[in-house]
């Protein structure tokens, strides 16, 4: 007859395989709990003057610009990245130290067509050193389209930036900003969001005006 095997041993080795499949999973929740922690602790070091604007502009969102939202936790934004006219690679970080107005938009998009003019005018009049309106298109066929588009408009003084990829309004979209066209987002100079508006604004307005006058003295 055949010895059966033996299992002496073999609920103590369970036991211990177990213990040990436990201490792993606890250390790995203890390193993303890490991970996040210092990831939102960071944001907060840094993002900590954008909350601080936030709160100064919030009795000014109203009349043209009653739908903007001012950041009430601090948001760092994606490393989005697109194009310029010539077809070089821009970030956010070329943005460092200035304030931006980030706009999508596309030539299908009846609101942003329709904005498109007062945020050049609001360029126009803000625009610097300190401030610019970065308005990114994102269609994804003939790049040629949109700049016939601002052209035909009459929508000049506004810097040519594109992503015919779209990544930057799924990039958007994964941090709850982006649902829909136009988006718009005010960012301080370390990439922090101040406001978020989803859909078209008056930017010309002297509602407008005022809110960016007023983010900009920090």
């Amino acid at each position: 007859m055949t010895a059966g095997p033996d299992t002496t041993q073999t609920a103590p080795k369970r036991r211990k395989y177990a213990l040990m499949a436990a201490v792993a999973v606890a250390v790995l929740g203890l390193a993303v709990y890490v991970i996040a922690t210092s990831g939102r602790n960071g944001a907060q070091a840094a993002c900590g003057p954008a909350l601080a604007t936030a709160q100064r502009l919030a009795p000014l969102a109203r009349g043209e610009v009653a739908a903007v939202s001012v950041a009430s936790e601090p948001l760092r934004l994606p490393a989005l990245t697109f194009k310029d006219a010539g077809g070089a690679t821009k970030t956010l970080a070329d943005w460092k130290g200035r304030m931006v107005l980030l706009n999508l938009w596309a030539t299908w998009c009846v609101p942003c067509r329709k904005e498109m003019p007062a945020l050049a005018t609001l360029e126009a009049k803000l625009g610097g050193p300190r401030f610019e309106v970065v308005a990114v298109n994102i269609d994804t066929r003939d790049p040629d389209k949109p700049k016939a588009w601002l052209k035909d408009a009459g929508v000049t003084g506004l810097a040519y930036y594109a992503d015919a990829s779209g990544k930057v309004f799924q990039e958007l979209k994964s941090v709850g900003r982006a649902v829909g066209m136009p988006t718009s987002l005010l960012i301080d100079g370390d990439g922090c969001e101040i406001a978020y508006l989803a859909g078209p604004a008056e930017w010309a307005s002297d509602d407008a005006l005022a809110l960016v006058r007023t983010a900009l003295r920090q």
